[in-house]
């Protein structure tokens, strides 16, 4: 694909979010709240997060992005910003975070 395709496509993040076992109601309220608010951000395609059945402190975003100006719009997004501020202290790892293009 050329440059200038890739930039016009759709983007999937998929992020792992490992939280301290005595925090994981803390940690799941707020990627529940984070999920909603990015729902409703425009070009959010899909936004889902996912536990891990065999350690449930262990979870998962996914999201689809129209492309990568709304995905860049999500990341300057407040309640975006505020989510990675305040998950931060129950992280047992570091926050995980990588983009993708569907391959054709």
């Amino acid at each position: 694909r050329s440059q200038e395709a890739s930039k016009n496509g759709k983007i999937y993040v998929v992020a792992h979010v490992d939280s301290v076992p005595t925090q994981v109601a803390s940690s799941t309220k707020l990627l529940q709240q984070y999920a909603a608010d990015t729902r409703k951000e425009a070009g959010a395609l899909r936004a889902e997060v996912l536990i891990q059945i065999s350690r449930p402190n262990h979870f998962t975003i996914v999201e689809v992005w129209q492309d990568k100006q709304a995905y860049d719009a999500h990341e300057a997004a407040a309640h975006t910003r505020k989510f990675r501020e305040e998950i931060m202290p129950f992280l047992g790892s570091p926050f995980d975070e990588r983009l993708h293009q569907l391959m054709e």
